[in-house]
């Protein structure tokens, strides 16, 4: 089983969704994001996410909302680099916790395909998240993959045609990120009716492969409702909020670490109450 997968077979042990938190590297610095990343795996009670989801910074985002953005630009303008998600994995390694990098493609073509997989590989990291690359163009990415061990992680979306779906899932190692909204990440007050018709098209693909459902999800509430479904429940926004207001408010980074801590905690409260046990009669 790949690493990233186990994260999912753990929970799925304990009856429950994994939780997945995405942060960006660099924001509010470098270190400061470091820091967050470590509490993201603690939370206040010493449980946190399952698995951390590490945002490379880039200049031109199709699937970041408005919240990531300012976030992964105010990282650009203070110099974050993609070595930077390296010393990142090997934080959140170090911790225990499985972690991905979410990137799009340029940022590792430009560093070397092969030697990103290597040097991810050796840092601790588990695979990559590839929003902007689809299996037709990622024969390189296979190679590398395959050479290093990591888990190749794509995305499907409502839009995905059945044949697209399953090229797509069968061609996934680890789990599948399934989008549950058309449109790009943010917080909502709702959670996308399309998503459990998602799950179960990428379950009539591959059976077997777990399904982490992003887009959307602010509160242990939400991360319940889709965890009724889900295999994973992945969380951005709501976590990079907590940092990017205190930095803007002059708070500081602790400040938004702690804050972050405290919604950690709704979320992780959140999948363990998403598939409650049925007492006998």
């Amino acid at each position: 089983m790949s690493s990233s997968g186990e994260a999912y077979q753990k929970a799925r042990e304990q009856g429950r969704p994994a939780l997945v938190g995405y942060l960006p590297v660099g924001h509010p610095s470098v270190d400061d994001s470091l820091a967050a990343m470590r509490a993201l795996t603690e939370g206040t009670t010493g449980t946190g996410v399952d698995l951390v989801e590490i945002g490379l910074p880039y200049s031109d985002p199709m699937m970041d909302g408005t919240v990531i953005q300012h976030a992964t630009t105010r990282a650009l303008e203070l110099g974050v680099r993609t070595r930077d998600a390296l010393r990142a994995a090997e934080t959140v390694a170090a911790t225990g916790t499985h972690c991905v990098v979410m990137t799009y493609w340029n940022l590792i073509e430009h560093y070397g395909v092969d030697a990103f997989a290597r040097d991810l590989a050796a840092a601790g990291g588990s695979g990559i998240i590839t929003p902007d690359l689809t299996p037709d163009e990622a024969d390189e990415w296979f190679e590398a993959s395959d050479e290093h061990g990591l888990d190749r992680i794509f995305l499907v979306a409502p839009s995905s045609t059945d044949e697209r779906l399953a090229r797509t899932v069968h061609a996934s190692r680890g789990w599948v990120y399934a989008t549950s909204v058309m449109g790009v990440t943010g917080a909502r007050a709702h959670t996308s009716t399309a998503a459990p018709e998602l799950v179960a098209r990428v379950k009539a693909a591959d059976p077997g492969i777990p399904v982490g459902v992003g887009l959307g999800v602010s509160d242990g509430d939400q991360a319940a409702e889709l965890g009724a479904f889900a295999d994973g429940v992945i969380v951005g926004s709501a976590l990079v909020r907590a940092l990017v207001e205190a930095d803007e408010s002059g708070a500081g980074a602790a400040a938004g670490i702690e804050r972050m801590r405290g919604i950690v905690d709704d979320l992780v409260d959140g999948v363990r109450r998403a598939r409650p046990v049925r007492q006998a009669q």
